[in-house]
């Protein structure tokens, strides 16, 4: 189906997904299960992806649909500390694996059960 302008722009927010984990087209298709000619096909061709292949896209980047169409609020991480800020830009970059390994690392240098 032809990609429509006037609504929620699917193509642009992959492509910004993408960029703000510094990912190829070849790194998304890789952590998507979804081949590079096919992703590029949708920009070349001005096509959506089918709501299969966004889930699969949502899953390489390692967030929800309900992430994924989420509108941008201003200063949603307003309330975040600068640390906290720079540790979620660098989440935001790491693949499913990546992530995964880190939440490994993370819970072995737990010493005490997470209270609150």
């Amino acid at each position: 189906m032809p990609h429509d302008k006037s609504n929620f722009d699917i193509l642009n927010k992959i492509k910004l997904e993408r960029l703000n984990r510094s990912w190829s087209e070849y790194t998304l298709a890789k952590n998507s299960g979804i081949p590079q000619s096919t992703i590029s096909s949708w920009y070349r061709k001005n096509m959506q992806p089918s709501v299969a292949s966004i889930e699969k896209i949502c899953i390489g980047f390692g967030i929800s649909l309900s992430d994924f169409f989420e509108t941008p609020r201003p200063n949603s991480r307003e309330h975040l500390t600068e640390e906290e800020a720079l540790l979620y830009e660098y989440w935001s970059r790491l693949s499913p694996h990546q992530r995964r390994a880190f939440l490994y690392l993370l819970s072995t240098l737990d010493t005490k059960p997470l209270e609150e």
